[in-house]
């Protein structure tokens, strides 16, 4: 049976039971991402000058995606504030789809996108599901799969431009990086509900307040 995350974890929790996976952001530094309005940056300016947050969703129509995102999107500015660090989501669509897709989820933090999937790609995450005992079930994700999947193809059905909004096939992940290119943290996930819990990624991060995500959430002092 697959084990409830812990609400609180330690650094020692982690390096003894996840399995993660070594990068080098060197290769990866100069790929562009675009922000809501199609302006380019490099990916280095992301992390170059503070530690982030990084989360690569799969794509913007997922269910389990947009469900996760509906999550990020309640955790306070001022916790990120008072511990220096920046919260992004990346995703492979067009930049068309950012402010859509926020306007979806409520989600305020920063946002880009990698259209042609040259970040993904180079760090190697992965492009096909795979489910194992070591994928756990994402606690953000509320939807069942049948529903979830009827949810995502209405979305599509009903966006101005009918697409997936990325690659169907491509799995996301999680980075913590900077400032420079240190990497503290990474975890690819092996399909859509194998998201890090928001709450861990945080408190690695050294965010010193967590978030309840039931559903009244309100904030832990940790």
């Amino acid at each position: 049976a697959a084990r409830d995350p812990p609400r609180c974890l330690s650094k020692q929790f982690w390096k003894a039971e996840t399995l993660t996976v070594d990068i080098n952001l060197k290769d990866v530094e100069d790929c562009l991402i675009y922000d809501r309005r199609g302006v380019p940056f490099p990916f280095k300016s992301l992390y170059q000058h503070s530690k982030s947050v990084i989360i690569f969703v799969r794509n913007f129509l997922c269910y389990s995606c947009k469900e996760y995102v509906d999550d990020l999107s309640k955790v306070p500015r001022g916790a990120l504030e008072e511990a220096g660090i920046r919260l992004v989501v990346i995703g492979q669509s067009t930049h068309q789809h950012i402010e859509p897709f926020c306007l979806l989820t409520g989600y305020s933090h920063e946002i880009y996108v990698d259209p042609k999937r040259s970040i993904y790609l180079k760090l190697g995450m992965k492009r096909e599901e795979t489910f194992t005992d070591s994928a756990l079930p994402s606690p953000h994700v509320k939807s069942g799969l049948f529903m979830g999947q009827i949810k995502s193809i209405w979305r599509a059905m009903t966006s101005p431009a009918f697409d997936f909004q990325g690659n169907l096939h491509q799995q996301g992940g999680a980075i913590i990086a900077g400032p420079d290119s240190q990497v503290h943290f990474c975890h690819f996930d092996m399909n859509r509900l194998d998201h890090m819990p928001i709450t861990w990624l945080l408190q690695l991060a050294g965010v010193q307040q967590s978030l309840d995500f039931s559903p009244k959430p309100k904030i832990i002092h940790v």
